[in-house]
């Protein structure tokens, strides 16, 4: 298809939001595809035809002329279900963007890569990430260049496709279309800093009757610092990232009907984030956190994280009898290990001076880190009978899933106390104590599922689905969901939809084994503290259970309607309750829980913490979408408006025998607020897309909701309320020939920040925490991207 033609196609596809993906290509090129939610293969279908809420969402635009060079970032941008926020002093969680559905944990969504599980990061966030205590999946490990359409399934899944699908699923299809493009882009804040480049290049080359894609991309984003002189030496922003990566992806016929599938795709990435800074001289950091011969006007320790991220898919497709099958098996690898620089282990110093030296140490230490592996295999069924209730499509399938964990010791003068326990300096390379030999560890799980599914026309207007899923996990056992959703068609232009369906969520291998002493700041002021892992001595002084599965139950209902063919209209309405919800308690020791007090103090820490099954929670609200496009003038508009409305409440606190009468430790109010506002508790975006011949205008209102969040100091000091923020894009883009196109823009162009708060009382010690849009303002890019 010539371009001229492409271009107005790929921008009706982004202004849907969520409605007709049947309007975003012309109807002889829809590809056969399996939309989530359905086993059915069937031209890709719009949001508007589905049984449970899909969107589907082009990504050509916004690889080709986005502003945002990230996947998180830009589904941040057009998902109003979906967010992730850049951290800042939240330790590993500053190398990893996080991200989540409906305002739930980021490892409550399961995330798909061609309709295949993707492996969660071997990192747990901790300390001030909006997903405290949960681990998540890598948006960014996957180039955007590489990404033909994102597919987010806001329902519970569970049923369908296993364990983590409790607020949603998201399926990442990637291109595997012949010919060539490349991108380059350039972008940095208003302030100047955080400059990113990126270069990126796709090529689809015909092979073996099919095509194999290719895509090479490289990013380097830069430092940014919002402190100032009055936080001087702290930096406070963006972490400096380095990525470089490659994906494979194609599909190739073997015999008869059968092909052969392939996906392959490696990251490296090189990020290094600022941790809080250590004073000098006359400080109270010296002896006990620096060194006056080493850092005597103090210093910004710096976080080093070598990240590697590996991903394979194999696959065979064939059909028997009229049966469609599909055996595949996936496996993903995601490791971190830390190098601690611009440091220093004050005790080692501290040694050294006592010993008539002059106070030194080394200034850089291997931490150590963890890896987590994941290996999948699915053997999928299906068989549509057209004739059988108006039409049926029948899928069954077994699924076989290995994975492991394991935590690797750092240097001993990472985490050694030199000079004694509780004497003199402090154990560990400041910034990010290395992992302890006790703390190694090398754990492993399996578990098994079987799955039937069954979506039947039975009648002209109403459809039904009904799924049941069976697991069994070597560590906890067995547990079984089912899901059943309809729809009914009152006219060619208006649906009601609806669904219920039950749901877990294993216990990831990172919340049971994670262990680490680690030094954090409240109020400014230092405190080490140890998270002990399941069944460790501290866990079972405290009488902290065996980590179970967390259960979900999950009800949407809704309507879609098509007033025309250029006009759609999307609302949902819909409950999550889950049970047993693994959270990260709030912090004991010998003050609040005196049975812990000894041994704390043979450890040298202050405080512990723990994974328990601790909470009920209770998700409530709706998502809206509505897109029109018109004539206007020579040109065409594309208007949108998106809105999802998420209100969590703690409805219970489930204190094991040891604890009862300890509930406000176990969950105090700060941390009770991280569940239910750790993200904004409604976003809106509203966009007008206007082209006309070679040029395109856009214009983007995002209003990012308020969240109130707890303080250290706790009551009678008021807790942090965001009030609500609305931050504008603006972009415009010329066609310059047929294969060649650039673009300029901004992001929150007017420069808005989130409410200004006490730095006291904050995560990051700043006027400005990480959430909503983030802390770094105002942002400018241009990019060209060319067709070959």
């Amino acid at each position: 298809m010539p371009v001229h033609r492409l271009l107005p196609v790929a921008l009706a596809a982004l202004s849907l939001f969520g409605s007709s993906a049947v309007l975003a290509q012309e109807a002889n090129n829809l590809e056969r595809v399996t939309v989530l939610g359905s086993r059915k293969s069937l031209p890709a279908a719009s949001s508007t035809d589905t049984l449970v809420p899909v969107d589907i969402y082009s990504m050509s635009k916004v690889a080709e002329s986005g502003g945002q060079f990230d996947l998180a970032q830009s589904l941040q941008y057009l998902s109003p279900s979906f967010n992730s926020t850049r951290q800042t002093g939240a330790d590993g969680a500053d190398l990893i963007d996080s991200a989540a559905l409906r305002g739930l944990g980021s490892d409550q969504t399961l995330v798909l890569v061609n309709g295949k599980r993707r492996h969660t990061v071997a990192l747990v966030n901790l300390f001030g990430a909006r997903n405290r205590g949960s681990t998540g999946t890598d948006m960014n490990s996957l180039p955007l260049l590489a990404i033909d359409n994102v597919q987010v399934l806001r329902d519970g899944a569970a049923a369908q496709y296993g364990s983590d699908a409790i607020a949603g699923v998201i399926n990442i299809q990637l291109k595997k279309k012949a010919g060539c493009e490349a991108v380059a882009g350039y972008g940095q804040y208003s302030a100047g800093d955080g400059k990113n480049w990126l270069a990126s290049a796709y090529c689809g080359v015909k092979l073996g009757g099919g095509t194999l894609g290719i895509t090479g991309e490289w990013q380097d984003r830069g430092r940014s610092s919002r402190g100032g002189q009055d936080f001087y030496p702290r930096i406070i922003g963006d972490t400096k990232v380095q990525n470089k990566t490659v994906y494979l992806n194609g599909e190739f016929p073997i015999a008869g009907d059968s092909k052969l599938y392939l996906t392959a795709g490696a990251q490296n990435r090189d990020a290094s984030s600022a941790a809080w800074a250590r004073g000098g001289v006359g400080s109270d950091d010296i002896p006990s956190r620096n060194s006056a011969a080493m850092y005597p006007d103090g210093f910004v320790p710096f976080i080093n994280g070598k990240i590697e991220d590996r991903y394979l898919i194999v696959g065979w497709k064939s059909s028997f009898a009229g049966w469609e099958t599909d055996l595949s098996q996936t496996f993903g690898s995601n490791k971190l290990r830390y190098d601690i620089s611009h440091t220093l282990n004050a005790s080692i110093a501290n040694k050294d001076l006592l010993a008539g030296g002059k106070g030194v140490s080394p200034s850089s230490f291997n931490a150590g880190g963890f890896g987590f592996d994941q290996y999948t295999t699915n053997f999928d069924v299906s068989r549509f009978f057209p004739e059988l209730l108006g039409g049926s499509n029948v899928a069954f399938g077994a699924e076989y899933r290995r994975e492991k964990y394991n935590i690797v010791a750092g240097e001993p003068g990472s985490y050694i106390d030199a000079d004694g326990v509780g004497f003199g300096g402090n154990a560990g390379s400041q910034g990010f104590p290395g992992f302890q030999p006790s703390d190694a560890t090398r754990r492993s799980r399996s578990s098994q599922a079987l799955y039937v599914d069954w979506e039947a026309n039975l009648t002209p207007s109403l459809t039904a689905d009904a799924a049941v899923r069976t697991e069994h996990y070597s560590d906890f056992g067995s547990e079984t969901t089912a899901k059943l959703a309809g729809s009914y068609a009152v006219n060619s232009g208006f649906l009601l939809r609806g669904a219920a369906s039950t749901g877990f969520r294993a216990p990831s291998l990172q919340q049971l084994y994670f262990s680490s002493t680690f030094t954090d700041f409240i109020s400014g002021k230092p405190l080490d503290v140890v998270l002990a892992p399941n069944g460790s001595t501290i866990a079972n002084a405290a009488g902290v259970p065996a980590l179970k599965q967390e259960k979900s139950r999950n009800y949407t209902v809704g309507f879609t309607a098509k007033p025309s063919t250029d006009t759609a209209i999307t609302l949902d309405l819909y409950q999550i309750k889950i049970k047993d919800r693994i959270v990260l308690s709030g912090r004991f020791d010998a003050d609040n829980y005196p049975a812990l007090g000894a041994i704390l103090q043979g450890l040298g820490v202050g405080q512990a913490q723990f994974f328990v099954n601790s909470v009920n929670t209770r998700t409530r609200g709706l998502d809206l979408t509505a897109s029109t496009r018109a004539k206007v003038g020579a040109g065409m508009l594309n208007t949108f408006l998106a809105l999802n409305v998420s209100h969590t409440l703690v409805t219970a606190v489930n204190a094991p025998a040891s604890l009862k009468g300890f509930e406000d430790v176990l969950l105090s109010e700060r941390e009770r607020l991280f569940i239910e506002q750790g993200g904004p508790r409604d976003k809106e975006t509203l966009g007008f897309e206007y082209s006309q011949g070679a040029w395109t205008g856009e214009a983007k209102i995002i209003r990012f909701g308020g969240q109130t969040l707890g303080t250290f100091s706790g009551p009678p000091v008021p807790n942090q309320v965001y009030k609500p923020k609305a931050s504008m894009d603006l972009g415009l883009s010329w066609q310059a020939t047929p294969a060649l196109k650039f673009s300029v823009g901004g992001s929150n162009v007017f420069n808005v920040h989130p409410t200004k708060q006490d730095p006291n009382e904050t995560d990051n010690g700043f006027y400005y925490e990480s959430l909503q849009f983030g802390l770094n303002g105002a942002s400018y890019y241009a990019r060209m991207h060319y067709r070959f």
